[in-house]
């Protein structure tokens, strides 16, 4: 039987969850400068929701079973994610990291048998989540959306390509991070458990992934085509500053790297962080700001994430246990849209006698779901927060969000279902 804590827990799991969904009438509410425009604004940040809830169970939690308890519980929690998060957004949103990452794809478009505004478009949404296997998936998004967002978002209006193109992106970082056994949280939290290596995951996850991740980027673009080719959603202004030095580029990659390999040592990465930080601003002419505000709120959101999940392991964990495998596929797409995939394969490793087919179906079912909402995958708030301001009210549906993601999603399912050597 679940403690009284854990019942109101899951009561402000669910609250939190209704409160995203809800979060386009908050910033409505805002944009009408009432008295309480301020209080409506900080409802609407989808960033804030997890981590205010989150206080709030650690308030009731002090209150019903003592201050001591409530600290040793936050005590118990592991916010290496939500600090890693934070640091790699800071890091690869820099200015070298960009241009280089813009000049790569530059290239390839060059190369691509295509018109360039085409190809353009679709290496930004495959090639970029695809990289998510070596630099990690938080890198990845942070890349692609900011890409994104200086070459397409910002042109007023264009709400439907965007939800769609923001559809195609989280599903397509869920998916692009799977080639590696490090890169990708759900898969990072069991592959030591589950005994995969990179080259288990190349194999029975990497093609899939990389096919549906071609397939989603190539019919976007194809339906985008005309607007596209017309220049209907450009809006990037040309930077006309002077090019970023190679010694600077260079150091701000080392930067990078390193965080990557610290990923599970937080007072490593978090140590580079600073100095990163400092060498930023001794070179703040080759800068632009750095995203500190956006990172911190997305490191806030996981953390509460990683609070309020931390008490659902026992209804979750029993439910994971008791499904078939391929009713296990399914339920894992489902539930990872209500809550994050990492917690839910972390919660499935700890289900004893279980066989290969039954964990191969848990992790591909997480990383299927894992664009379907922003709370479903640790990168997806990273994405959301870097592109919000662009959509209407200022502020990205949900549902909206949840229906752009269900073809790609879609594609991703079928060709995790193929058949495969498990069967």
């Amino acid at each position: 039987m679940p403690s009284f804590i854990e019942i109101i827990a899951t009561a402000l799991f669910a609250i939190a969850i209704v409160h995203t969904f809800s979060v386009p009438v908050f910033a409505r509410l805002a944009n009408r400068n009432g008295p309480h425009a301020g209080l409506w604004h900080m409802l609407a940040e989808v960033e804030a929701v997890f981590g205010v809830w989150a206080f709030i169970l650690l308030v009731a939690m002090a209150l019903l079973a003592g201050a001591d308890s409530a600290v040793s519980y936050l005590d118990s929690r592991n916010f290496t994610e939500p600090a890693f998060v934070f640091a790699i957004m800071v890091v690869s949103a820099s200015r070298p990291v960009i241009e280089l990452m813009n000049t790569v794809v530059r290239l390839l478009a060059r190369i691509t048998p295509v018109r360039a505004e085409l190809a353009t478009f679709f290496i930004t949404l495959s090639v970029v989540p695809l990289a998510g296997s070596f630099i990690t998936e938080p890198a990845a998004m942070t890349l692609a959306a900011l890409m994104l967002r200086d070459a397409y978002f910002r042109r007023p209006g264009q709400a439907g390509f965007k939800y769609m193109t923001l559809g195609v992106l989280f599903v397509n970082i869920s998916i692009g991070g799977v080639l590696t056994a490090y890169a990708a949280p759900p898969v990072l939290m069991v592959a030591h458990t589950f005994g995969w290596d990179s080259g288990f995951m190349a194999t029975h996850f990497g093609w899939r992934a990389i096919t549906a991740v071609f397939v989603n980027a190539g019919a976007l673009t194809l339906v985008c085509r005309k607007y596209l080719l017309d220049g209907q959603l450009g809006g990037g202004e040309p930077d006309r500053r002077a090019p970023v030095p190679a010694m600077v580029t260079l150091i701000h990659l080392a930067c990078l790297v390193g965080i990557v390999l610290g990923a599970h040592h937080p007072a490593v990465f978090l140590a580079i962080l600073l100095m990163f930080i400092g060498y930023a601003h001794a070179y703040e002419r080759h800068q632009n700001p750095l995203l500190i505000r956006e990172g911190l709120m997305v490191g806030f959101f996981l953390a509460g994430l990683v609070v309020l999940g931390g008490m659902q392991k026992w209804w979750l964990q029993d439910l994971l246990g008791g499904l078939e495998p391929v009713v296990l596929y399914w339920g894992a797409t489902a539930l990872t849209a209500v809550t994050d995939n990492a917690a839910l394969t972390y919660l499935g490793s700890l289900v004893e006698g279980t066989s290969d087919l039954w964990r191969y179906m848990l992790v591909a079912g997480a990383v299927t779901g894992g664009g379907l909402t922003v709370i479903a995958n640790a990168p997806n708030p990273a994405g959301f927060s870097i592109l919000k301001n662009f959509f209407p009210d200022g502020a990205i549906s949900p549902m909206k969000l949840l229906l752009s993601a269900l073809l790609p999603t879609a594609v991703a399912a079928f060709m995790f279902l193929l058949p495969h050597s498990f069967s």
